[in-house]
């Protein structure tokens, strides 16, 4: 079956409902930029938690970009497929132009999301990473590693869809919640009706309002 959700908001609106457990006091919501942002909002709001982002970038395969072999995030993680990078032949060199070229391109966000902060301070936090889906499974792993370095006490990973493969490979978190991991998972935009690209500016505005929200609460 494809098409299971009807956009990123249907999908965070079922996933919040699988997450009830985690309505505690303690709990910040990171959804991963940017297609996971509109699924963390709704997890958020649904949550009445604050929602911040933690920003990764994929490391494709030098010839074949869609292909991921690893994922970088803020705080210097990084995260590599040592098989996938043996097996291609992939030199150290390949790798660090891969990774020169996703670092300006990871900065420049960070800098756009965090207003030149370095994200949010999980001390004694639970973190709960939302994304729209588990394709690879590395840059949700290169998240766990950043949400650990900002002081996380627990790491939480939730999504809609992945592969179970993918799903299995994120072994940073202390547990993970995928609501359809199909056998045949082939791409996360597969079971969307509607899997438009979520734009930079989407992303601020769903961090305006959820900050909104949470001022509001605490009046």
């Amino acid at each position: 079956m494809r098409n299971e959700f009807q956009n990123r908001e249907d999908a965070g609106r079922r996933l919040a409902r699988r997450l009830t457990g985690f309505h505690t006091g303690d709990v910040v919501v990171l959804g991963l930029p940017r297609g996971g942002v509109p699924v963390a909002a709704e997890v958020a709001a649904a949550l009445n938690a604050p929602l911040d982002v933690i920003v990764v970038r994929k490391l494709g395969v030098p010839f074949q970009p869609e292909v991921a072999m690893g994922a970088i995030g803020e705080r210097g993680v990084r995260v590599l497929d040592g098989e996938l990078i043996a097996a291609l032949g992939i030199t150290p060199a390949q790798i660090d132009q891969v990774e020169e070229k996703e670092r300006a391109t990871l900065a420049h966000r960070s800098a756009l999301l965090h207003s030149g902060s370095e994200g949010v301070d999980l001390t004694g936090h639970t973190a709960l990473i939302v994304d729209d889906g588990i394709a690879t499974g590395a840059t949700t792993s290169a998240a766990c590693r950043v949400a650990r370095a900002l002081g996380a006490a627990r790491v939480i990973v939730a999504a809609p869809v992945g592969g179970p493969d993918a799903v299995h490979r994120v072994r940073d978190a202390d547990e993970v919640l995928c609501l359809i991991q199909p056998r045949d998972f082939r791409a996360v935009g597969e079971h969307y009706r509607d899997f438009d690209q979520t734009s930079e500016a989407e992303v601020v505005e769903h961090l305006d309002n959820a900050r909104r929200r949470m001022a509001g609460e605490h009046r």
